[in-house]
């Protein structure tokens, strides 16, 4: 796989950094950020100097589904439509997401295709956090990485809980 650098060039995303002094802009995130919530400034901190900062310009695929990726995206700032192709070639919108989601969470974990599109609507900036990431994290700093993977792990079990609502929902109006 290529380095996460030219992975996210290759996506079109503008690198524009790390995320570093994360603790300093994390009071605005922490509220809406469900990952960074628990962090404390130093652990925030540790965590934004391993992410690479990327900025997408609106109408911009961040994350197109099929693609193979070991990355995620936590939306720092702006608006993103996340959407789906059916095998008739149809769109759906599955969510419009702000500023502290994160994306992409699942082909991060299991390196399976993406299975939506994540598309700029306003100019985002966002934090990517890749599997090596957090492997570097359990190694140097097993708090912060115990702590993103309870996170992720919750996330995941949110969608997973809201995708069998919905299924419930629609099978009941059957």
């Amino acid at each position: 796989m290529l380095p996460i650098e030219a992975q996210l060039q290759q996506a079109g995303l503008e690198l524009l950094g790390y995320c570093n002094g994360l603790s300093r802009h994390a009071p605005k995130w922490r509220h809406d950020a469900v990952l960074l919530e628990d962090l404390s400034d130093a652990e925030a901190d540790a965590l934004g100097a391993l992410m690479p900062l990327v900025r997408a310009r609106p109408g911009q695929v961040m994350i197109r589904e099929g693609d193979v990726g070991d990355w995620m995206l936590l939306i720092l700032s702006g608006t993103v439509d996340v959407t789906k192709n059916s095998e008739q070639d149809e769109t759906s919108r599955l969510a419009v997401i702000k500023q502290g989601a994160a994306v992409g969470e699942m082909s991060m974990l299991d390196s399976a295709p993406r299975y939506a599109s994540c598309t700029a609507i306003e100019e985002v900036q966002a934090g990517v956090l890749t599997r090596a990431t957090i492997a570097h994290l359990i190694q140097e700093h097993p708090a912060v990485g115990a702590k993103l993977l309870v996170k992720l792990t919750q996330l995941l079990a949110q969608r997973l809980r809201n995708t069998s609502n919905q299924l419930v929902r629609l099978l009941q109006s059957k």
